[in-house]
């Protein structure tokens, strides 16, 4: 149940701008305003925090899961209230429950638990995200090849319907399995279409993005790099004209340097964003879990295959962060924006998410001067507090 309230004592980042000796004002889990000094209007709760910083709440287009539970193992509304719950501790206030390519049937259940939890209003659920099975073997990563297959006309139709239950659907797809003139329908009925574990070059990643794909899944990972004569996905993705790009920031997928190359080419349309590629062991000691019935391993920060594969990361979204302004160097600001803002741009809700703007819903994250999380607010409600 949300409050009206208004949140004093500490330095207020909205997306844009620093507010100091400011409050947020929220009202009906929205926020109303942002108001110059610390008096507040009559009949509001007024939250004082000692210190600290308040900005837009993380959004997170790549979660695989989260508090012990995996999506392809528990394609159910309990489970993403589960994954949800599991990263509001680290920030997160928006997120996309990502299914791993699988068999139509549990991608099918895993669209009615995504349509249910949108019925139920489940805090921080933004849509599912469908990477798979529309991939190529030659950069399956951890995806079972035995699952990974063509688009068909009843693959595109079941995702043009899962849109229309969901505020956002996201599918990850490669030009090897997909046509061209899918993706266009697909865009047309705002289902957000993202290249990932392909192998294609510039030039098909270019033809895409003119049909309608709009981003580019953990760039550098499982797609064709940068060559002298073959600048690859990755160079499409860093281009600068095509493509919003995700990044997973834990220092294991991809090299600081690469990053530090890809920030400073990244110009124009489209931004590099913060995801996760969080698996089953966020908020939890795990030491291992299965996928698709396959063991991974939780060692040394990463989880890996039997084979030594990556298979999505053990990273959450305030560490990606810290990791991004305090290895990789960038300034606070843009760290949080590539975490909030950049993220709700890419998939259309910046008008309501990744912002502490007016009309903006009172998604807000309370951190530490050492970046730590100590409270969190998921529309007015208070999900966290430390």
């Amino acid at each position: 149940m949300t409050d009206n309230f208004a949140i004093v004592g500490a330095r207020i980042f909205d997306g844009q701008a620093w507010h100091n000796r400011s409050a947020l004002i929220v009202r009906q889990g929205v926020v109303e305003r942002i108001e110059a000094g610390t008096q507040v209007p009559a009949g509001l709760h007024v939250i004082e925090l000692n210190g600290g910083m308040i900005a837009p709440g993380f959004v997170d287009l790549q979660v695989n899961g989260g508090g012990g539970v995996m999506l392809n193992d528990a394609p159910s509304v309990a489970a993403i209230r589960t994954i949800c719950e599991a990263h509001a501790p680290f920030g997160t206030t928006a997120l996309l429950p990502t299914l791993i390519t699988d068999t139509p049937e549990l991608t099918a259940e895993a669209v009615a638990a995504g349509a249910e939890a949108t019925q139920e209003k489940v805090p921080g659920f933004l849509g599912l995200h469908l990477e798979g099975p529309h991939l190529s073997l030659a950069r399956k990563g951890a995806h079972d090849p035995k699952l990974i297959r063509p688009m068909t006309d009843a693959d595109e139709g079941a995702l043009i319907a899962a849109r229309e239950k969901m505020p956002v659907l996201l599918t990850t797809i490669a030009p090897e399995s997909v046509e061209p003139g899918r993706v266009s329908r697909l865009a047309q009925a705002d289902v957000v279409v993202s290249l990932g574990h392909t192998d294609s070059g510039y030039k098909t990643a270019q033809a895409f993005a003119e049909a309608g794909a709009t981003m580019v899944t953990h760039l550098f990972n499982a797609m064709s790099q940068i060559g002298n004569r073959e600048p690859g996905v990755v160079g499409a993705a860093i281009d600068g004209q095509s493509f919003y790009a995700g990044l997973i920031a834990d220092g294991i997928h991809v090299h600081p340097t690469a990053m530090q190359i890809a920030l400073k080419a990244k110009k124009g349309y489209g931004k590099i964003f913060l995801v996760t590629d969080a698996m089953a062991t966020i908020g939890t000691d795990m030491k291992s879990f299965t996928l698709n019935g396959r063991l991974i391993k939780r060692e040394n920060g990463s989880l890996r295959l039997e084979d030594g594969t990556l298979a999505g990361a053990d990273l959450d979204m305030i560490s990606a962060v810290r990791f991004m302004h305090k290895t990789i160097g960038i300034e606070l600001e843009e760290a949080l924006r590539m975490a909030s803002l950049y993220p709700a741009e890419a998939v259309g809700q910046d008008g309501r998410l990744g912002r502490l703007m007016i009309g903006s819903a009172a998604n807000i994250v309370h951190l530490s001067d050492d970046l730590s999380v100590k409270g969190v607010w998921i529309e007015g409600a208070k999900v966290f507090s430390n």
